[in-house]
């Protein structure tokens, strides 16, 4: 009888001192999962330590491991698009190797699609025990954000760590955009998913990559990418400012008019005036952002080249 195949997509950049760990875990829960023929595939983004070269060590002893290595670091949405490309599995899961994302947490994740008719079983996490309460402060904010002002449901404290179906990853695949914000394509794919909640666990070993300039400018990305508000905020910020400028013209001359008071305030007006050519530059900015993405988007660059691997686009293992 032939395995159903699970494929678990892990994106690394630097993560020497975790992935001895996550290989051990990756072992145990393919005990576990016995009835089930698992792969795991590795996708180098470029790192600059021994990474490749620890996984090239995995792959050399055990048939399940198979890689990707860009050629440089494109990113983890870039390394998650090439994961699924090269996927070969029923099922595909992608998790962090930082052990961040509970292996043990598949077959709960495997049931809500086999037996409970889910098209995907997503994470989310109910804590953030250990983060920094500012960076915890503003990932609260940012989902609030999104889901106001998007038609693209984004769960507060959702994960990246999520399985699917082959119908699911392959609606993934078919959103070719070069600016890729992981979260909200899930979202805008629809389908049904199942969030299945865990308490925030902290790096096996290593540190993260993701600094709050990093995450701040990742959000920017999904604001853009799943959202048109922005654009609408520079329009209101235009007609109400109009309508300021309108209403002080008016006392001005009335005031003149009738009173025969000289215009006077140099200070203050100097201070409207700046303030004014603020506003205009944060609109242009806002404009300028939209434009830059579309910009890159009619370039139709590849998302991600690949320098080396072990395993073509079909998820058959090759000799390279």
């Amino acid at each position: 009888m032939v395995k159903e195949q699970i494929s678990l997509i892990v994106p690394c950049y630097n993560e020497e001192e975790v992935l001895p760990y996550f290989y051990q875990a990756f072992c145990e829960i393919a005990e576990k999962l016995k009835e089930y023929a698992l792969e795991v595939i590795f996708v180098n983004d470029g790192s600059k330590d021994r990474t490749l070269e620890i996984v090239k060590g995995f792959a050399t002893e055990d048939s399940r491991v198979k890689y990707i290595s860009f050629s440089r670091n494109f990113g983890k949405e870039a390394a998650i698009y090439a994961g699924f490309e090269h996927a070969s599995g029923d099922y595909i899961a992608m998790l962090d190797a930082d052990l961040q994302d509970p292996p043990e947490l598949l077959p709960e994740m495997i049931h809500a699609i086999k037996e409970e008719g889910y098209d995907s079983a997503a994470t989310r996490r109910v804590t953030r025990k250990g983060e920094p309460p500012v960076r915890s402060f503003f990932a609260r904010r940012f989902y609030g954000l999104m889901n106001r002002i998007s038609t693209t449901e984004i769960m507060d404290g959702a994960r990246d760590y999520r399985l699917m179906t082959r119908q699911f990853m392959e609606a993934i695949l078919d959103m070719k955009e070069y600016n890729r914000f992981s979260k909200g394509i899930f979202g805008w794919v629809g389908f049904q998913t199942k969030w299945i909640e865990f308490e925030n666990v902290e790096r096996r070993a290593g540190e993260t990559k993701w600094s709050f300039w990093k995450l701040l400018l990742y959000s920017i990305e999904g604001i853009i990418g799943f959202s048109t508000a922005p654009l609408a905020l520079a329009s209101v910020l235009g007609i109400f400012f109009c309508c300021v400028a309108f209403i002080f013209l008016v006392v001005i001359l009335v005031k003149t008019l009738c009173f025969g008071d000289p215009v006077a305030g140099w200070p203050s007006m100097t201070c409207i005036i700046l303030m004014l050519g603020g506003i205009q530059l944060f609109c242009m900015g806002i404009l300028g952002m939209y434009l830059s993405k579309t910009y890159l988007e009619t370039k139709k660059r590849p998302i991600y080249i690949c320098k080396e691997t072990n395993v073509d686009a079909k998820g058959n293992q090759t000799n390279e």
